[in-house]
């Protein structure tokens, strides 16, 4: 079939269309659907426990040590652990060493050049780099870079949370 051919069939299959507003509804919720398989009833229940049961612990440590501990990147790596665990992201090698990556990453650019947006945005980027040259993706962990540079946590305090040890 040549161009010429292939141009008419499209503006014909275009124009015979329906144009109604219910129409253009489900032409666009039908792209937003997916093919995921639909997962059983049981391992919705366990992610969403688990991720739940981590961001709580999360909140009850950080209550005990008065220093906010449930900072988003760690509520999206619970969710990513919990929901997807066979993701090489949802790893404990990434999760952990991303997360402590990043906060380097963070805590070196807070260091040379204070805290800014525009310094969070730069963090957030050179710790991707990090993450990806050293084999330990984990997305979550950029924003661990983002919220040190902006938050300013005391490193003292907000690192150990990260590896998992008590100050």
């Amino acid at each position: 079939m040549s161009t010429d051919q292939i141009a008419p069939e499209r503006e014909q299959a275009r124009q015979a269309r329906p144009r109604t507003p219910a129409a253009a509804r489900t032409r666009i919720s039908s792209r937003l659907v997916g093919r995921a398989p639909a997962p059983a009833p049981g391992t919705v229940l366990h992610s969403v426990s688990g991720a739940t049961a981590v961001m709580l612990g999360l909140v009850a440590i950080g209550a005990a040590l008065h220093v906010p501990v449930l900072i988003p990147p760690l509520a999206a790596s619970a969710a990513i652990v919990h929901s997807v665990p066979g993701l090489p992201l949802a790893q404990p090698r990434s999760v952990v060493a991303g997360h402590l990556l990043c906060a380097a990453v963070g805590y070196a650019g807070l260091a040379a050049f204070g805290s800014s947006p525009w310094v969070a945005a730069v963090a957030a980027g050179v710790a991707l780099a990090v993450m990806t040259m050293a084999r330990t993706p984990h997305s979550p962990a950029c924003a661990t870079a983002v919220v040190i540079v902006l938050r300013t946590p005391d490193p003292r305090t907000f690192v150990p949370l990260l590896a998992g040890r008590r100050c």
